[in-house]
Formats: structure tokens, sequence, C-alpha cells
């Protein structure tokens, strides 16, 4: 069984996605206490007002209002802003506790308030307790250059140690994470797993091969969030070098894009060839994606796989990726014959032919079917509760 909110002002909902959830599966929604209310009416926001995530943490809006937002958002809100839905989810779990035998406690996160109602419950009832990390918490890549506090680090660091090291089991989505955790919490080391995120194989079982018209222009698409901490002006000034030495390219978008990369778009003369979709259904995603030329990732966070990268390399479209010291990226690329990592310093020369042409091999791709993923995890269940 599943529990979740019943709304949220900040995540996009895809109601398509409903059809791969089993109707037989109860799923328990509670109310949240958010603060996007307030943040909406302190930044001129309308109530209700669709907000992004690249936007609340963009540190290219200087106005006094976003600054002060931020630094609250950073200081007041411990572990993050989604902490409101605490008290909520520890009541709605004893609910459920009561009328069904739970033999585990999963919790993905982030927000990694999430994992708080789970850790606490588990601590008072005896139920193992299992922490499902996508990103890491406390140095998550986004608070670099962040103002915090020494005691909200204090608190925020207690907080991290307490559930990882009060666990049954720990689950990251990356080697590196999982690595890194244990080198700072060694109890961690005989307990912890990897569990990539990988892509589903019925996503993408009827789609057809694209076949490209003739005077179409080249498609680079980027999907998903994009952020003013993983802007790349070097692969932005090389298309700019490319369309003025007469290439048709065309840069696609789907998803939030952060006001840093819109700007630097801009900057490097490309809003004429630049194509903003963004949110769309995970259909429509993954359709565009099949008709791109290449598929534009940015690997910022070493310890952090984007979850576009498993769809990116099971589409067959030429990876081009960016990162620093993203060994993990580096080697599932390599791995799959999917594309190529590129430095953030590089400085964009032969992009496009260092990658065109890769064929990914599939008998490698497959290896990240969620259906994998998942009897693993069930494997680990079995192993904690039994």
């Amino acid at each position: 069984m599943v529990l979740t909110v019943n709304e949220d002002g900040f995540s996009e909902r895809d109601e398509s996605l409903l059809k791969e959830t089993d109707p037989a599966l109860p799923v328990y929604r509670t109310d949240v206490l958010e603060p996007f209310d307030i943040y909406r009416t302190f930044t001129g926001k309308k109530k209700g007002e669709r907000l992004v995530a690249s936007e609340t943490i963009s540190k290219e809006n200087r106005s006094l209002s976003h600054r002060i937002s931020v630094w609250i958002r950073m200081n007041f809100f411990i572990p993050d802003a989604r902490v409101g839905w605490y008290h909520y989810a520890k009541k709605e779990i004893y609910k459920i506790i009561s009328e069904h035998t739970i033999r585990a406690i999963v919790v993905v996160a982030p927000p990694h308030s999430s994992h708080l109602a789970g850790w606490r419950v588990s601590r008072e009832k005896g139920i193992p307790f299992i922490p499902l990390f996508i990103d890491p918490w406390v140095d998550i890549v986004y608070y670099r250059g962040m103002k915090r506090s020494s005691l909200t680090l204090m608190i925020d660091n207690y907080l991290e140690q307490r559930v990882l090291t009060d666990s049954a089991a720990s689950i990251f989505v990356t080697a590196s994470m999982k690595e890194d955790y244990i080198r700072k919490y060694p109890s961690l080391a005989e307990k912890s797993s990897v569990l990539y995120w990988g892509y589903s194989e019925e996503n993408f079982a009827d789609l057809k091969p694209f076949r490209k018209e003739k005077g179409e222009p080249v498609i680079v698409l980027h999907s998903g969030n994009i952020f003013d901490y993983q802007n790349i002006p070097l692969f932005w000034q090389y298309i700019q070098r490319k369309i003025a030495a007469g290439a048709d390219i065309l840069l696609r978008f789907t998803g939030s894009v952060s006001p840093g990369i819109r700007a630097a778009i801009t900057e490097h003369g490309l809003d004429s060839v630049t194509e903003y979709s963004g949110f769309l259904p995970y259909a429509e995603v993954v359709n565009q994606m099949i008709r791109a030329d290449f598929l534009l990732v940015c690997a910022t966070e070493k310890r952090h796989l984007p979850g576009k990268l498993f769809e990116y390399i099971r589409c067959g479209r030429p990876v081009i990726a960016f990162g620093d010291d993203n060994a993990e990226v580096e080697a599932i690329l390599c791995e799959t014959g999917a594309g190529k990592l590129f430095g953030y310093t590089e400085t964009g020369r032969d992009y496009f032919d260092e990658v065109d042409g890769m064929t990914p091999d599939m008998t490698q791709v497959s290896k990240y079917d969620r259906k994998q993923a998942a009897a693993q995890l069930g494997e680990i269940l079995d192993k904690t509760t039994e």
C-alpha cells in the first residue's frame, strides 16, 4: 500500500501514469501543510499559481523578496519545505498499522522530510524502516552557495544520521552515493544496497523508429528540470558557432527551465532556435526523445544519476552528457555504448561528431529495466523482514 498527499502546489501531475498502477493497490492520501502559499504572497505570485522547482532556488533572480524567501526556506524548514507533512503522515501511518499487518516501512525521498514520519513510527512500533535515497540529503548539490546557519546544519545532520543509522536497510540509487554515505556512517556497510532507477520497458514496447524527413533541423533535446547550476555556456557557444557556420539546429526543452539557463540561451543568441515545450505527459516526452537527434543531460552531482538517463539510453538516440567527476554516468554510457560524458570546462569542439552514429548495446541497456529493480527490492524486503 502507498501513502502520499492529496494535492500539492509544487509537483507536476501526469494523470496518464495512473494506468501503470494496479487499481487494487490501496492508496492513502492526507492533507499537507505547505509554506508555498506564503512564498507566493511574498514573491508576488497569485494564490494557487503553479511553482517551478528550478525557479524557487534560482540564483539568477536577485530580487530582495526572492533572496529572503530562499534564506527562510534554507534555514526555517528542516530538512526541507515539505516538513509540514510530518504530522499528517505519522497519524495516517498509525491508522494503516491498526488496520493492516505491515511488515516494513519503505520511504522514497526527496523530499527527505518524508523519511521522518516513517523513521519515528518505526522506532515506536518496532517495524523495520527502509529509506530509499534518490538524492543526497544534507549536502545535496543545490545547497551549494546557499546560506544555512550552523544550528540548521547541526539539526539537519542529526536527522540524516538518525534516519540512516536506525534503518533496517538503506537503499541508494547510485553506487557513488552509497559509498559516500558508508564513509560518513560506517555502520551502513552491511545493510546498504544500490537500486538503479531504470526505465519501464512497457513504455517503449509499442514505439516505432522515427524516420526523419528531409529538411528537418537537427534536434537537441533536454528533458526534465534543468537548473541554474547545470548551465553549460561552452556548449551553447558551440551551438551558436555551428549555426553561424550554416548548421540547422533546434534546441528543445521539455520540463522546467531555470531563469539562469534561459538567460544563457538569450545571451548566446539562440532564442530563435530554442523551443520550450514545458511539462508534457510522459508518453509525449518519450515520443519527443525518440524524435530527437541528440539527447542532452547535465549530471552535475556525481552521486546522482538523472532518471532521464535510463530513458535516454533505451530510446537509442545518441546521448551528450555533461558532468565533472561523474564516473557512474560515464561508466553507464560506455558500457551501453549510448553516448559520451564531457566536462563542464571542455571547449565544445566536435561534440556531435563524437557521439553521432553511436548505437547502444540493447543487451546491456536491458539490465536497467525496472522489472529487475523490482525483483531486487523484493529480495531486500524479504531479507529485512525474515
